[in-house]
């Protein structure tokens, strides 16, 4: 039998309230959801935190889904500019205080990890600034996952100042290698600009892989696909995942199919648990 456990993420329910959209992704067979803090989905700005943080434990504990956190929303910081603002712009203080949030509503909700990313560089800021403001940022949310006691799993994101593997390492390296500064891996971003076969990515991070999205993509091309859209041969990746003895999550990321997501809800966990059966058959 396999051990991967299949979870599906919020930022595909951004159309249904938080409660209705992990009532369907536990119906469909996932065991788990990665929880995007949004506006309308556990807004960690929004009056009564703690009590809405502890009812949202409870629903989870209901349904029997684990649950990694997200914090890649896209407008919940500034309402005119995407994602604005990152640990690399002049004033990240309010993204400091969202990861810090984030990493208490994690240990609260028992998240298995607390997922981000660096952001795009400011055309305005040097890249050595960049840089030095990212390790910085960072420096400050380990800190607060050490006293959590909640791992952190860093993204490298395509067209963000940390975009790959090795700007992964590079990070991880200046941070002084931290224990809980682990890596989230997006498998089709893998597909997308990773120089060696995506499997062999999964075996490159396996030591501090703490949490998986799954979705396909096309070489160069950063776009989130549904499965068998995309170039990605899934069941090579699956084995990969269980060949190292990764336990956490493997959550579907598709974050522009809100509009249908129960229909692509439904076909993504068809689709990974055949190729999953199709990995164990090989």
């Amino acid at each position: 039998m396999s051990g991967l456990r299949f979870g599906y993420g919020t930022n595909g329910f951004a159309n249904h309230r938080l409660d209705d959209a992990l009532a369907v992704i536990a119906e469909l067979g996932y065991q788990g959801v990665a929880l995007t803090l949004d506006h309308d989905h556990l807004d960690p700005f929004a009056p009564g935190l703690t009590g809405r943080v502890a009812q949202v434990a409870r629903r989870l504990e209901a349904l029997g889904l684990s649950v990694v956190v997200e914090t890649g929303a896209r407008y919940l910081l500034d309402p005119w500019h995407k994602h604005a603002p990152t640990l690399l712009h002049d004033e990240p203080a309010r993204r400091v205080e969202l990861l810090r949030r984030a990493v208490r509503i994690g240990a609260d909700l028992g998240a298995e990890a607390v997922s981000f990313w660096a952001g795009v560089r400011p055309a305005t800021v040097a890249p050595e600034t960049a840089w030095d403001r990212l390790v910085a940022g960072c420096a400050a949310v380990v800190d607060a996952a050490d006293r959590a006691a909640v791992p952190l799993g860093f993204e490298p994101e395509p067209g963000m100042l940390v975009e790959d593997i090795a700007g992964w390492w590079r990070l991880r390296h200046a941070l002084g290698d931290p224990d809980r500064f682990g890596v989230t891996l997006d498998i089709g971003h893998c597909r997308c600009l990773e120089p060696q076969p995506v499997p062999d990515c999964v075996r490159e991070v396996a030591p501090h892989l703490v949490n998986v999205q799954i979705d396909d993509m096309r070489r160069g091309v950063h776009e989130h696909l549904e499965f068998g859209a995309g170039e990605i041969d899934f069941p090579p990746v699956l084995a990969a995942l269980t060949e190292v003895g990764y336990r956490g999550l493997v959550a579907v990321e598709l974050p522009r199919h809100s509009h249908a997501a129960p229909t692509v809800a439904a076909r993504s966990i068809d689709f990974l648990r055949a190729a999953d059966t199709g990995r164990r058959r090989e």
